[in-house]
């Protein structure tokens, strides 16, 4: 690491009834991957919109190669170097890798575009970064990963740029592709790039970063040397508690549980002959790597994908199930991977988005009941702790375990019997997790059925009662929790050659 790059002292930001940050710090040196953590709402995004102009500060002082600088919009934070690379990509999909590059910018001969030199320029670019993407390639075609790729060479193609802040930047990412970035992370910190990493992947910053800033409730909690701190360590400093839950031993359902949900030879273009069952009170695990059909059978079963062929029985009767209101009226809910596409409408409240699954028994003929609403809206907020000023603040500016939290009280609301959870934990942190956990194993003890998708497997161990795994729209294998290690699972989930 070299010199002292950029300080952030004594950071304050209030918005109508928040105190957002409350005297918060950060330092960022020259070749150097420091780690920003903290539960979602800690505060870590409100610090990197102040620092890219996007929120102003009411107090404190950010200063550059320790001189004081004056950050009023995302322009100023451009002109002194400061770039950001958001979670959810800002690219144009049907454009090429060179126009999104130089979008705004574009090179040009009189009132016509130089294309020829824009392709040129982004060669250029790509090549000095060892990023083996054509400059004429459509931004659609390509992985997430490698649009990741396009959009750090975006950043990076203003000459100017010294601090390159990345948000959540694996979170979609496969192990071989976080592989990639983390080696063009290495590069750019041998080019003196300082780099803010902003990730709920604990297992990641050991890796990756050389110091970690905590926050927590918008709070600055401290610094510390990666090397010198574990990672049980960092996560008391997030929650300010210990947080530890062991694998399941042993599955919590009676042998003689019902069968709630059965599917039979389910058939689309992505799912292959996929038969299963899910018993009364269980955890049915959803394992595998990216594609290979988790998701996919999981939309069959909740009508919002066409089913080619076979049968899906609710408590023993086969049910025609060919959209999402006919799986409702079944009683089945779907927590869908992407909340913010499928599970939630944003720019409404939590209330409204609360009922928004049974918004038919609000009605008093044609009027909305709003107290009523508000009413049991209150409750759930209540119930499952949904951190939010009140029931009338948009979902929006809620944090993304707040956001899954409503998403599954409008599923509560409905009080639907089966559950499906498709990656219930990504994005959010650790506490947020721990909440989402305890909330899952309260409701299979209410005698609800939950099928659980997730990515990460000491999730399935820890909260499974059966695990089955797929790989590439085949099922190809199931165990019972007792049975299941990561090895096992990983075995099944491996594409046969």
């Amino acid at each position: 690491m070299g010199e002292v790059l950029l300080q952030m002292r004594g950071i304050q930001k209030y918005f109508p009834g928040v105190h957002a940050l409350d005297d918060c710090h950060f330092e960022l040196k020259s070749g150097e991957v420091h780690a920003l953590v903290g539960e979602n709402g800690a505060g870590k995004s409100t610090m990197m919109k102040v620092l890219t102009g996007v929120y102003q500060m009411d107090a404190g002082e950010i200063l550059l190669d320790g001189k004081p600088v004056q950050i009023h919009d995302t322009r100023d934070a451009q002109a002194l170097g400061i770039s950001i690379i958001h979670q959810e990509l800002n690219l144009m999909k049907d454009l090429t890798v060179a126009e999104n590059i130089f979008i705004g910018r574009e090179p040009m001969n009189g009132i016509l575009l130089n294309k020829r030199k824009q392709n040129e320029m982004a060669a250029e670019l790509l090549s000095s970064l060892s990023i083996d993407i054509s400059p004429t390639t459509i931004v659609g075609t390509l992985t997430v990963a490698r649009q990741q790729m396009v959009e750090i060479a975006k950043a990076l193609s203003y000459d100017n740029t010294r601090i390159l802040i990345m948000d959540e930047p694996s979170a979609a990412l496969t192990e071989s592709e976080i592989e990639e970035l983390f080696r063009f992370i290495r590069d750019l910190k041998a080019r003196g790039v300082g780099i803010v990493y902003i990730s709920h992947r604990m297992g990641e910053l050991k890796e990756i970063s050389d110091r970690i800033t905590v926050m927590r409730d918008g709070q600055y909690i401290g610094t510390v040397n990666t090397a010198e701190v574990t990672m049980d360590e960092i996560i008391r400093m997030m929650v300010g508690r210990v947080i530890y839950e062991q694998p399941k031993e042993k599955s919590n359902v009676p042998p003689d549980a019902p069968i709630v949900l059965e599917a039979r030879h389910l058939l689309s273009k992505d799912v292959k002959d996929v038969s299963f069952v899910l018993h009364k009170g269980e955890i049915l695990g959803f394992a595998g790597l990216m594609g290979a059909g988790r998701t996919e059978t999981a939309r069959l079963v909740s009508g919002a994908d066409k089913r080619l062929g076979g049968e899906i029985l609710v408590n023993g009767k086969e049910v025609n199930i060919q959209t999402p209101a006919d799986a409702v009226k079944a009683g089945i809910g779907y927590l869908s991977e992407d909340r913010k596409r499928y599970g939630l409408c944003l720019p409404l409240s939590v209330a409204d988005n609360t009922v928004m699954a049974t918004l038919h028994h609000f009605l008093k003929g044609s009027v909305v009941n709003d107290k009523k609403i508000r009413e049991v809206s209150h409750t759930y907020r209540e119930q499952i702790n949904i951190k939010t000023p009140s029931v009338d603040t948009k979902v929006v500016s809620l944090s993304g375990g707040n956001q899954q939290k409503v998403v599954l009280a409008k599923w509560l609301v409905r009080d639907c019997d089966i559950l499906i959870f498709d990656e219930p934990t990504r994005g959010i942190d650790v506490g947020a997790k721990s909440e989402i956990y305890k909330l899952m194993n309260r409701l299979v003890a209410e005698g609800k059925s939950i099928i659980m998708i997730s990515s990460e497997l000491p999730e399935l161990l820890r909260m499974s009662d059966r695990i089955i795994v797929m790989c590439e729209g085949v099922k190809t294998g199931e165990m019972d929790i007792s049975e299941a290690t990561q090895e096992k699972i990983m075995a099944l989930a491996a594409p046969r050659i």
